[in-house]
């Protein structure tokens, strides 16, 4: 029972958490610009990683600042298309490098020194500001002077939106009071791989100052002069690439700003602006252009130029028609199809994973609830993308997953499975609450759809049908008091509080939703870190903690999931490890996986605003405007046959009014209670 005294314990220990971390001085901070700035000051060393892509190269900067003030970065580089032996999940060609270019240059032929750095920002590029001294002093008294600051360096690292390379460039500042010589040297190193180990042979890195020459400069006080770099590699009957370095970082600095500006969110918070701001760009870049089409894949050196049943279609594909970016519905599109390649007659499980640029499959784990998966994904993905050709194309696919899990249906209405998306990490049982709640949602998906097809009204009511027995089955065997908290059971047998209890709450199944919430933001399951995979463990995915402040927020218990939105975010985009959503710790060492910047993309779309969709021209829309705003907006909304359209949710007594507006001009108004239902036709 979840008692008086358990209540207090429980406020005590969030009031802990949340005071604990509003006492502490973030370390990177917001610029009006909407990138964010790590000023450094005397918390060192400190040391970061951050992942950044374009359709053919990724990148893992291992950067920071030591003790003494000096930068160091180790880039971490990946080639998707670059495949190597064996040619399995992870044969993406992958090297490191830990080049320090301004190593090489010469300023009054001396060689720079005493590095302090200012500065490092990050808004799709990782830039570096540091001060340098020149030539030491180091006889007579001079040993006891201070270096004096003369060159300002500003470093920038991006990667190509679309060439197999990563872009440097690096700004050198007079700062002294006398003009000064600089010499740039031409300098390129070449790594041929070993041929026995690339599927292609070897592969050629280049990494190079972009001069043909030796370069000197004369710099007069305060002005300055630019240089670039890079890291590139290609196979056998392919060239090494001339390009212009400032083009590839206008088409980068273009993408990011594309994508910020699409499906903005305004509201009177900046942390969660900026920080959902910083997740459509992680959301939208981890796209590759391979061989068998365009594939969204996870990144964190090791999951690359292949598609996911989680990741891709459940996390990822649904948001992918809200932002209104070509590449990402492609990418979309495309998983679904190399998905539907294993569709089959015997009802066999379709993999969990399509590797190697589509030509191989993963499905080491068993059936982890792969079809339900997808259905849930590729029906909401079909219903937001509001293209009927499309729909009719993944149609067979909903229509196949459906029928694969009604087959996998035990004795008591529930959906068995090998495993879960944890693979076995942790145990699942053989029928687990969130395989039966994707199922779910996928069977309402399918009732909208279907109508919009002009199926026979027969099917949309079988599938409304199947999806409300199924709804009372989660209930009833699900349903169960686990640790005191009324909430579910993760399986049968299962005692322990799990985080995935979260996930009834995402698809509309609120039966459990007080101690859902309670057991959530219990010490038993809340940490510093977000949510605990299991109570008792300090085991942590992002994904669960990013599902349930979706679904807390779709349970109506905004308050509670803004206090802890507002501290996740904070740790996210401005703690010590930016500024994406993560992964998982201790595994994988809390990497920038992309569609965990999807997930809380959409902690936005469907928890504030609880979008749902419900046909190609139609959505329900249930606001939750926290108490402290009296406003909300999301702008330039993608999703839907009417699109793009803006919605504006104001605070009007203790009441909202909510406006969907096109073109400027509002086309529906609503007056309704906050968190209300409100559908929504064109």
């Amino acid at each position: 029972m979840f008692t008086r005294k358990m209540k207090i314990v429980l406020l005590l220990f969030v009031l802990f958490c949340l005071a604990d971390n509003a006492n502490a001085t973030p370390r990177w901070r917001i610029l009006d610009s909407g990138a964010i700035e790590w000023q450094i000051d005397g918390r060192l060393p400190h040391y970061d990683h951050i992942e950044m892509s374009g359709l053919k190269v990724s990148a893992v900067l291992r950067y920071g600042v030591n003790g003494d003030g000096q930068f160091v970065m180790e880039r971490s580089m990946i080639w998707p298309m670059l495949r190597t032996i064996p040619n399995n999940t992870h044969a993406s060609l992958m090297q490191r490098f830990a080049i320090d270019y301004a190593s090489l240059l010469l300023v009054n032929g001396m060689a720079l020194n005493n590095e302090k750095v200012k500065s490092i920002c990050i808004d799709g590029r990782l830039t570096v500001v540091s001060l340098f001294a020149i030539g030491y002093q180091n006889t007579g008294t001079a040993r006891n002077r201070e270096p004096v600051p003369v060159v300002e360096l500003t470093r920038s690292f991006f990667p190509s939106t679309d060439k197999p390379m990563l872009c440097e460039r690096y700004t050198v500042k007079n700062i002294s009071s006398k003009p000064i010589s600089v010499i740039v040297p031409f300098q390129k190193a070449v790594y041929k791989t070993d041929p026995v180990k690339g599927v292609d042979g070897s592969y050629t890195i280049v990494t190079s100052i972009q001069n043909k020459e030796d370069c000197l400069y004369t710099i007069a006080p305060k002005e300055s002069l630019t240089f670039d770099a890079s890291v590139q590699a290609y196979k056998k009957g392919e060239k090494e690439l001339i390009v212009d370095i400032a083009d590839e970082e206008h088409k980068r600095m273009a993408f990011v700003d594309k994508i910020w500006n699409n499906l903005s969110f305004v509201s009177p918070d900046p942390v969660v602006n900026t920080a959902f701001a910083f997740a459509k760009v992680r959301a939208a870049e981890s796209i590759f252009a391979t061989g068998g089409g365009f594939m969204h894949s996870p990144g964190g050196e090791s999951y690359y130029a292949a598609v996911w049943a989680n990741d891709q279609a459940e996390y990822a594909n649904p948001f992918f028609p809200f932002l209104g970016y070509d590449i990402g519905n492609a990418s979309a599109l495309n998983s679904f199809r190399l998905f539907a390649r294993f569709m089959n007659s015997d009802y066999k499980p379709i993999p969990s994973s399509i590797i190697a640029e589509g030509k191989d499959t993963w499905n080491g784990a068993g059936d982890r609830g792969d079809a339900a998966m997808i259905a849930y994904g590729a029906a909401r993905y079909a219903l937001a993308k509001a293209d009927k050709k499309e729909a009719q194309e993944l149609w067979p696919l909903i229509e196949w997953c459906l029928e694969y899990c009604k087959r996998k249906i035990n004795a008591s209405g529930i959906v068995t499975s090998d495993a879960d998306e944890l693979e076995g990490r942790f145990p699942a049982g053989n029928a687990n609450l969130c395989t039966s709640s994707l199922y779910y949602d996928a069977l309402v998906s399918a009732s909208y759809l279907a109508k919009e097809l002009g199926k026979q009204s027969s099917v949309s009511k079988e599938y409304a049908r199947q999806a409300k027995v199924l709804k009372n089955n989660i209930n009833n065997y699900f349903g169960s008091r686990i640790e005191g908290f009324d909430s579910y059971r993760y399986y049968e047998g299962n005692d322990i509080l799990r985080s995935w209890i979260a996930i009834p709450l995402t698809v509309g199944i609120f039966e459990k939703k007080t101690g859902t919430v309670e057991a959530l933001f219990s010490p038993r399951l809340w940490s510093k870190d977000g949510l605990l995979t299991q109570a008792g463990t300090d085991t942590f995915w992002d994904r669960s903690t990013l599902y349930a402040l979706r679904g807390v927020y779709s349970a109506g218990a905004r308050e509670r999931a803004m206090e802890h939105m507002a501290y996740y975010s904070q740790q996210r985009l401005l703690g010590e490890h930016v500024p994406y959503p993560i992964e998982a710790w201790p595994e994988g060492n809390q990497r920038h996986l992309s569609a965990e910047s999807a997930l809380y993309c959409r902690i936005v779309t469907e928890g504030i605003f609880g979008i749902r969709p419900t046909g190609f021209n139609s959505f329900s829309l249930c606001p939750q405007l926290p108490d402290k705003w009296n406003s909300m907006r999301l702008n330039n909304v993608s999703a839907f046959a009417f699109s793009p359209f803006d919605i504006i949710v104001e605070r009007q007594g203790n009441k909202i009014k909510t406006y969907v507006l096109r073109n400027g001009k509002p086309v529906k108004t609503y007056h309704t209670e906050n968190g209300k239902d409100i559908n929504i036709t064109f």
